[in-house]
């Protein structure tokens, strides 16, 4: 069939399995393109097939030629109907995987449920019997709790006092102005449920429990803080309240771990275009803004950047792996250097429909958005006949 992208707000409904092959085939040319990393050798990836998680699986296979199993969650493709784009990068990384004779097998389904972590574990320990880097990149909006059996939905909300700011609809670069009426204490309750640190400590209890982990294993969760224009809505409201739960949990984790001399860290992440940040109120005019004044000082990152530079110069520096003050990694140190902060503060001010296309990158936005749903790369034929219905490989 002939795919074209369908628009439904922030969310794309078609994606192309040629595109996405493209966009992962990038990732893996950028990571072998910096050279041998001294890192991991057998890896499990939770949450392993769009943005972070996804470019942690390439650089660790790819830059370390590691072993990776990669845990996801993904709408498979029938005749007439695309998949999700996270299955055909999957397929697509399972395929070079296999080219470059690197061992890579996926299970999809619910990582919060008991039995896809007893389904992983059961794969580690007969295929590869232990994994010296556990990668926690879940990003889903629902939970079902496998203990309570309880569905809990997160919520985007401030906390205590109603939120007005600037938004765009990066479909039509229209800026308005938006307002989010403030939160419950059960919005915060499921919230936290959903998004917080409870599912990552789950995991490596599992883990541990099977005696899955190796000596010296590193476990890493991505999260994310962004500036004082944002925090209202984001780090200051629900979200933030999940990401504290999250970053504290990295510190019991890691008292878990001292058996092993293993570590748990909270890795902070720069702001980029994903599904789930597309969908966030004032998030895409900051990344906009963001983008313009990050490229224009030469310093822009996209996940596989941010990756490749948290593997090398963090995770495995021969020089320690440097935290801030609350034992994070901070990886959006660029984003949040202080001219680049100024730089945007002033341009938020100034932003208007009028103005955004002068003063932000609003073509980038979108271009990174549909290259999400494997749209918009060079080197692709979007007029071609392709095949919508495609394998995974090594899929459990």
């Amino acid at each position: 069939m002939i795919i074209e992208p369908r628009m439904r707000g922030f969310i794309c409904l078609t994606s192309h399995p040629k595109g996405c092959e493209k966009n992962v085939l990038n990732q893996i040319e950028f990571v072998k393109s910096n050279g041998h990393i001294e890192g991991p050798k057998n890896v499990l990836v939770i949450g392993a097939s769009t943005g972070f998680g996804l470019a942690s699986r390439i650089t660790s296979a790819f830059g370390s030629n590691a072993a990776t199993i990669g845990v996801f969650f993904e709408k498979a493709p029938q005749e007439g109907k695309t998949a999700s784009p996270g299955w055909y990068n999957s397929a697509a990384f399972q395929q070079e995987a296999k080219k470059a004779g690197l061992y890579a097998k996926s299970i999809n389904g619910d990582a919060f449920s008991t039995e896809v972590k007893k389904k992983t574990i059961d794969l580690i320990k007969s295929d590869l019997g232990k994994v010296d880097l556990v990668i926690y990149s879940l990003a889903s909006p629902v939970r079902t709790h496998p203990e309570t059996g309880v569905t809990h939905r997160s919520v985007l909300k401030p906390i205590g006092d109603t939120f007005t700011s600037k938004t765009v609809d990066f479909h039509s670069g229209v800026v308005s102005n938006i307002t989010i009426e403030p939160c419950t204490e059960d919005d915060i309750n499921n919230t936290v449920a959903v998004m917080g640190g409870e599912d990552w400590e789950m995991w490596i209890d599992a883990l541990i429990q099977a005696d899955a982990l190796s000596n010296h294993a590193t476990t890493v969760a991505y999260s994310y803080i962004g500036p004082s224009l944002t925090e209202a809505v984001y780090r200051k409201g629900t979200i933030g309240k999940a990401k504290n739960d999250l970053e504290a949990r990295a510190f019991k984790i890691a008292d878990k771990l001292k058996d092993i001399d293993g570590e748990a860290y909270v890795s902070v992440n720069k702001a980029l275009v994903t599904q789930a940040s597309s969908a966030i109120p004032v998030i895409p005019l900051y990344i906009s803004l963001l983008y313009k004044t990050m490229k224009e000082k030469g310093i822009h990152e996209g996940c596989i950047e941010q990756i490749q530079r948290l593997f090398e110069a963090r995770l495995f520096s021969k020089e320690g792996i440097p935290t801030d003050e609350e034992g994070r990694i901070r990886i959006d140190d660029l984003e949040m250097r202080e001219d680049v902060q100024n730089a945007v503060a002033e341009l938020w001010l100034q932003a208007t429909t009028e103005t955004l296309p002068e003063i932000g990158d609003l073509k980038g936005y979108k271009q990174d958005f549909l290259n999400l749903f494997g749209f918009g790369f060079e080197g692709v034929d979007y007029l071609e006949d392709v095949n919508e219905v495609v394998a995974i490989e090594g899929l459990q």
